[in-house]
């Protein structure tokens, strides 16, 4: 009897002691697999699939189709392409925006809308009103073209930094571009020839704006020198120490090597396009001067505009990519984002 429970007892030991090992092998096996990566603890991969399925979508945008949309037109457009379509883009990646340079020529409001009309895009952007020409062309192809105001911009005034003047009228201004007005000292200023640079008005809408509304039609004078870019255009000007160029507000007057002018209706109403007090040149580019947005929204500053979203109302997918873009603008995200570009906000 006391054999075998020596025996059973010595079965037992055995068997306990094997147990221990293999649990022993077996916890140092899961622990190193863990360490290595090769196995995901259960819980974790449940949470991962919880908080996928938890996850909303973010991509709120009413009426907004799926697929990819050509669209293009006005460089002053340039910064909220870089700011705001990027943000769209990451929150709905079923819309794809493919920007569409012109088949010839160079990019701007004319071009955008031509191409628009010629159903290269399914909507543009433009820093001017449509032409009733170019509407009327658009009715002929069966579809009319609707504007939607997104954004306020101003043109402000580009000169030398050393120039010393208060500011310009916009009579002054015009007759400055139309060649009636050659030396600074025929507007308060030095005895200095006046250097006059411009796009050509086939370069872009900022350039028909300002036929338009600020020569009233007139011809550029034989005194302008056009120049491809604002890039070129604010390096010559700062390279002449009677040089003058305008163009969209953000373009101007951040800038650290020219000046932007304060202009007005009357020579006693100047307003400048920049905060006040002016930051001076010497502190740029730690500080820079900022737009005067509260002018340009109220209509105190003498030249402001609107942008606009072209969309063709055709009835299909363009009308209802364009329709969406332009209303996703319109909203508080889309608002504060059109600020961060450099523009200001219509709501």
């Amino acid at each position: 009897m006391s054999q075998k429970n020596e025996t059973l007892s010595l079965f037992l030991a055995v068997v306990i002691t094997i147990g221990l090992i293999f649990g022993g092998l077996w916890f140092f096996m899961e622990r190193w697999a863990q360490l290595s990566g090769t196995v995901t603890k259960p819980s974790e991969t449940g949470n991962t699939a919880n908080s996928i399925k938890q996850s909303p979508s973010k991509c709120d945008v009413p009426n907004l189709p799926e697929g990819t949309f050509n669209y293009g037109g006005s460089t002053t457009w340039a910064p909220i392409r870089k700011e705001a379509d990027s943000v769209l883009k990451n929150l709905c990646s079923q819309f794809i925006l493919r920007y569409t340079q012109p088949p010839s020529g160079e990019p701007g409001s004319g071009t955008g809308i031509r191409m628009l009309i010629d159903n290269q895009l399914a909507f543009s952007q433009s820093s001017r009103s449509v032409k009733a020409e170019e509407n009327t062309e658009a009715k002929q192809k069966g579809f009319s073209l609707k504007e939607i105001p997104v954004a306020i911009d101003g043109i402000a005034i580009a000169v030398n930094q050393s120039l010393n003047i208060p500011g310009l009228t916009v009579a002054q201004l015009k007759n400055i571009y139309t060649g009636k007005i050659t030396n600074w000292q025929e507007v308060g200023g030095p005895n200095l020839p006046i250097t006059v640079y411009s796009r050509s008005k086939e370069a872009g809408g900022t350039a028909e704006f300002f036929v338009e509304n600020v020569l009233n039609k007139e011809n550029f004078g034989a005194n302008v020198s056009y120049i491809g870019t604002t890039t070129e255009a604010v390096r010559k000007v700062a390279a002449s120490p009677g040089g003058i160029y305008y163009a969209s507000a953000p373009e101007v007057v951040p800038q650290c090597t020219i000046r932007s002018l304060p202009l007005g209706r009357t020579s006693s109403q100047f307003v400048p396009p920049y905060q006040e007090p002016f930051i001076p040149l010497s502190e740029c580019p730690k500080k820079r001067n900022q737009l005067n947005s509260q002018a340009f929204r109220s209509g105190d500053y003498a030249i402001t505009r609107n942008l606009f979203v072209i969309v063709k109302q055709n009835g299909q997918t363009d009308q209802q990519a364009g329709e969406a873009y332009a209303n996703w603008l319109l909203t508080p995200q889309g608002q504060e984002l059109i600020e961060k570009a450099g523009f200001v906000r219509l709501k």
